[in-house]
């Protein structure tokens, strides 16, 4: 996502003092029952959950902190019926806000008006499969798909840009080409492919394995170089890996330089910089380091604050201490920014900086927010894998009692 002028233009932010992107799940209640949902989303508010009061408050620290990009999520935020106070309220404060509303009944013409009237610079909205049959039978809802559509072309009319999220999972993933066809129909601005976290309702038997994980690179990478929208992935930090491999093998043919340096190629990749891949007509934009707790904080309907919403280790609650001192001080937060505690192959992998796996996946699958990224076959040039297993199981148990100190 990538609202307007606020984004630096090379990047520049210190991921130890500041968040590139912070994502407040403003409600807990949705309509919907999809598969996949981190949440586990009822149809009721919880009790708890902040209050306008403390929503604003909320706001306030986002301001302070100049937070790029400010994504409003749920549930369904639209369930929430401040959210467009509340998305005016930090319109007023400088604050660039997205919204990803759930495709119910609850969004009509008129919301999406006000949504833009109110000050929204970006509509995030899910669309799981090219046809009704394979994206309603993911949201859990029937008539979804077609909610979906219609939602777009009243954010067209209104001129709010729309952003396509995906979850790629074994329900889906033969779709691809599909799902592009439709969106070079669609006017939107980017498509952010999301990679399944087994998380809430998102199911471990619907992971892809790493083979798989390297085919739907190989096609978003092929895709990307001849659609005219934006495209983007989220938990897949090693497609940064994956693409930097191309760049490379594409600048060795093109130019003969057999021996181009890792460095002058991640280069291009900066927080927020749309780069343009060798050979390509659109540009993909991807982000150099952001990773969950690195450039990345997720706050909870009730204040929790966690590095991301499919990484269940509390930092902190803001109705107890500050939003930035728990993002700067806050034990989980501070091991995920060190790269030098990375375990497994991401430990030694020459590609830790850029990218670091997926830390919400290795908590996922191993208990371990610090394990290798479980669904990536990349072999490093010192990876040496004797002995790993147990060395792995013992740092697990030391950084459990340090991380999780709340």
């Amino acid at each position: 996502m990538q609202p307007m002028h606020t984004i630096p233009a090379g990047g520049g932010i210190d991921y130890d003092e500041f968040p590139f992107l912070a994502i407040w799940e403003v409600t807990q209640s949705c309509d919907l029952a999809c598969k996949h949902c981190r949440a586990a989303a009822q149809p009721l508010a919880h009790p708890g959950q902040l209050t306008n009061a403390e929503a604003k408050a909320l706001i306030d620290q986002i301001a302070v902190l100049h937070v790029p990009i400010f994504v409003l999520t749920g549930g369904d935020p639209l369930k929430r019926p401040d959210i467009f106070g509340l998305i005016r309220y930090a319109a007023g404060q400088d604050v660039c806000v997205a919204l990803t509303p759930s495709a119910t009944p609850m969004l009509t013409r008129d919301a999406v008006f006000r949504l833009k009237d109110a000050g929204l610079v970006r509509l995030g909205i899910s669309l799981d499969g090219s046809t009704p049959e394979i994206h309603d039978a993911f949201r859990g809802v029937p008539g979804t798909w077609a909610r979906t559509l219609q939602a777009i072309e009243w954010a067209n009319e209104a001129g709010i840009p729309i952003q396509v999220h995906t979850t790629i999972s074994r329900h889906n993933a033969h779709d691809l080409d599909n799902l592009c066809a439709l969106f070079e129909k669609l006017a939107i601005v980017m498509w952010n492919v999301f990679f399944l976290v087994p998380v809430g309702r998102g199911q471990l038997d619907d992971l892809l394995t790493g083979e798989e994980f390297e085919q739907v690179f190989g096609k978003i990478y092929e895709l990307s170089q001849r659609v005219n929208f934006q495209i983007k992935t989220t938990e897949a930090m090693h497609y940064r890996r994956y693409l930097l491999q191309h760049n490379l093998e594409e600048r060795r043919m093109s130019h003969g330089h057999g021996n181009a340096r890792l460095q002058e190629v991640a280069a291009a990749y900066e927080p927020g910089a749309p780069t343009a891949d060798a050979g390509t007509r659109n540009r993909s934009w991807a982000t150099r380091r952001v990773n969950d707790g690195k450039g990345f904080l997720f706050i909870s309907h009730v204040g929790s604050v966690y590095p991301s919403g499919f990484l269940p280790i509390q930092a902190g609650n803001i109705r107890e201490t500050p939003l930035a001192e728990i993002y700067r001080n806050a034990p989980i937060f501070r091991a995920l920014r060190d790269s030098s505690r990375l375990e497994g192959k991401c430990g030694v992998c020459e590609y830790k900086e850029i990218c670091g796996g997926s830390r919400a996946r290795a908590f996922a699958v191993t208990g371990n927010p610090l394990a290798q990224e479980p669904c990536c076959i990349y072999q490093p040039r010192n990876w040496t894998p004797r002995g790993e297993d147990g060395l792995a199981s013992a740092r697990r148990a030391a950084l459990a009692a340090e991380l999780v100190t709340l």
